[in-house]
């Protein structure tokens, strides 16, 4: 079973797979994947060089935040960017869910729904913050401004959005403990419930 979890920027959803990660849980970690994958295929490094210049890349490493300037704030080339990652992605996570033994499996995605792959999970989690608290929580990890955060975020879909694809809500405010949180769902989806 392929569990999609997903969050807006600065939800937590990286803490929530870890620790679903140390329960057993094999986790496949979407942005991870693409970053080893902007590095890894040559066919993506020569699409992204075509597409986006060939400053793009420094060092073999994609220059994230040029990238990052380009596509948020022009939504057709975030579209590209997209048509040209997810494809190349979905393929990596077939590959590896191959090799999986588990009772399931999380696929970590912020944009699992946008993407579509969604579509491809047998239930969804979303994980939920308030906004005040993930554009702190962003503004610590990345150090970068709350003007960008913002800029993604309205690139991103609403949590209400999310909220109508989900089969699991996590709440990553503070007020209830994460862990028993997450080992409530395990169980559930261990015992095949819900």
């Amino acid at each position: 079973m392929v569990v999609g979890l997903t969050g807006g920027i600065g939800s937590g959803k990286t803490t929530v797979a870890l620790l679903f990660e140390k329960l057993g849980v094999p986790l496949y970690n979407s942005d991870q994947r693409a970053k080893d994958l902007y590095k890894e295929s040559q066919e993506l490094k020569a699409l992204m060089k075509l597409h986006f210049g060939s400053n793009i890349y420094h060092n073999n490493e994609i220059n994230r935040s040029e990238l990052a300037q380009i596509v948020f704030s022009d939504t057709s080339k975030l579209e590209l960017l997209n048509s040209l990652v997810h494809p190349l992605l979905q393929k990596d996570f077939e590959d590896w869910y191959l090799k999986q033994n588990a009772d399931y499996v999380i696929r970590e995605a912020a944009i699992l729904i946008e993407s579509g792959a969604d579509k491809l999970c047998d239930k969804i989690i979303v994980v939920v913050a308030n906004e005040e608290l993930r554009i702190k929580r962003v503004l610590e990890r990345d150090g970068t401004t709350i003007s960008e955060i913002r800029n993604r975020m309205n690139n991103q879909i609403t949590d209400e959005e999310r909220l109508k694809k989900s089969n699991f809500v996590i709440y990553n405010e503070g007020k209830s403990s994460l862990i028993e949180q997450v080992l409530e769902i395990h169980q559930q989806l261990i015992l095949g419930k819900n």
